[in-house]
């Protein structure tokens, strides 16, 4: 095989991976506006979790929380009630297993039910909080931080 025929065939390997990838990214989209709604508030909430969560930026993540939600805080259940005490429990809350769920979820790979939506094996849920009645109008937060649990 020559140089130029072996480019050739790892670009079309390349091109092939990405849209097999955008192709799974198209059907997590629809599975989001189908069971959940709009899947760009959704796709805007995870990202902005995953950036945070990789910078470290408590008041960032602590923003993307629905509260009161119910922690483990050192083994212990907690109900932290706002974004201040989020922050003040940050690493108790964000541990390395739980944090990694998130940094390392891949979005092809969500898994997506009436639920919400799935990080890793549990460890942390996005669903919808309606902000009317009609729940015309929404926005994604954080419903659920928890270990997973023995492997």
């Amino acid at each position: 095989m020559t140089i130029s025929s072996l480019r050739i065939t790892l670009i079309a390997a390349a091109f092939g991976a990405v849209m097999l990838q955008s192709a799974a990214a198209d059907d997590t989209n629809k599975s989001i506006d189908d069971l959940l709604g709009d899947h760009t508030v959704y796709q805007a909430a995870i990202s902005a979790l995953q950036k945070g969560v990789t910078a470290h930026d408590a008041a960032a993540v602590a923003a993307l929380v629905r509260y009161p939600i119910s922690v483990a805080v050192k083994g212990k259940k907690m109900a932290i009630k706002s974004p201040k005490d989020f922050i003040a429990h940050y690493d108790a809350i964000m541990t390395p297993e739980i944090s990694k769920a998130v940094t390392d979820q891949k979005y092809a790979d969500l898994m997506v039910n009436s639920q919400g939506i799935m990080f890793g094996n549990g460890q942390v849920w996005i669903n919808g909080i309606c902000k009317d009645d009609a729940c015309n109008r929404f926005e994604a937060k954080v419903i659920t931080i928890q270990s997973a649990g023995p492997e």
